[in-house]
């Protein structure tokens, strides 16, 4: 071996061990739900899918995770809209001040969740919006719009401008340039940000425990809640689910787009 090949070695033997100290918290809450126990205990005693069927037929789960979706889903809709147009202005400078509006999109990135949600609560308050859900749904698309924004001009500034102006040069209107030229490749990014910008929607608690009304719950909240209330395989169960769809979505969307770039 030689001697320059040791600090290769030697960073990759940090990295891998880095990266296995942050997933053992995972693995210990995957194995903590196949537990036959009623408590947590690792390693488990025994093997069950019981507390599995326990979450897949409650009703107050049940509710909770298709609140989380649908308010996910509809937040990734808008803030990928919403972002990709901004995204798109900002890049070629079709507005005043973009360097200083870029700021102010991803200011959301900086800071505290938990501020960000005090602040949305006492907004909300004062405008009257407070336990509505289209509040929530603007305050999750507020904390995803970033997302979206810093991937498509990761992807546009990859993107040769002279490309859309053959496009014009041909006849396309702007509109179809965008559409036929840009657009398409953009979209590993687009898919990217709406793609991280989901997952922050669907595990959100710091904003959204705010801002949620007495007969709503999300996923997220609701395990926090039971968390305060006793600890149960169940909890680990609901974790474990989470952890495998959110697993299953960045495997898929990287074999699609092959978004690893643009992150």
């Amino acid at each position: 071996m030689k001697l320059d090949d040791k600090p290769g070695w030697g960073l990759a033997t940090v990295s891998v061990a880095i990266i296995a100290f942050l997933q053992v918290p995972v693995l210990v809450v995957v194995l903590a739900a196949f537990s036959k126990t009623a408590y947590l205990t690792i390693p488990p005693k025994g093997l069950t899918l019981h507390w599995f069927e326990v979450v897949l037929t409650d009703s107050d789960y049940l509710g909770a995770a298709w609140t989380s979706l649908w308010l996910a889903v509809s937040a990734t809709a808008g803030s990928t809209v919403l972002g990709l147009a901004a995204a798109y202005a900002l890049h070629r400078r079709m507005v005043r001040g973009a360097e200083f509006l870029t700021s102010v999109v991803m200011a959301p990135l900086v800071l505290p969740s938990v501020v960000l949600g005090v602040a949305l609560l006492q907004y909300y308050t004062l405008t009257g919006l407070r336990g509505f859900t289209v509040g929530l749904w603007l305050a999750h698309v507020v904390i995803t719009v970033p997302y979206v924004v810093r991937a498509c001009l990761t992807a546009l500034a990859s993107v040769d401008p002279s490309l859309e102006d053959a496009a014009h040069v041909l006849g396309a209107d702007g509109r179809t340039a965008f559409r036929l030229v840009t657009l398409p490749l953009i979209k590993p990014g687009l898919v990217a940000g709406g793609l991280f910008g989901f997952i922050t929607s669907l595990d959100n608690v710091p904003v959204t425990v705010f801002l949620l009304s007495a007969s709503q719950n999300t996923l997220p909240v609701k395990i926090f809640t039971s968390v305060e209330q006793g600890v149960d395989p169940s909890i680990a169960a609901v974790s474990t689910l989470l952890i495998a769809v959110t697993g299953v979505a960045l495997v898929l969307a990287e074999r699609w787009t092959g978004f690893h770039k643009y992150v």
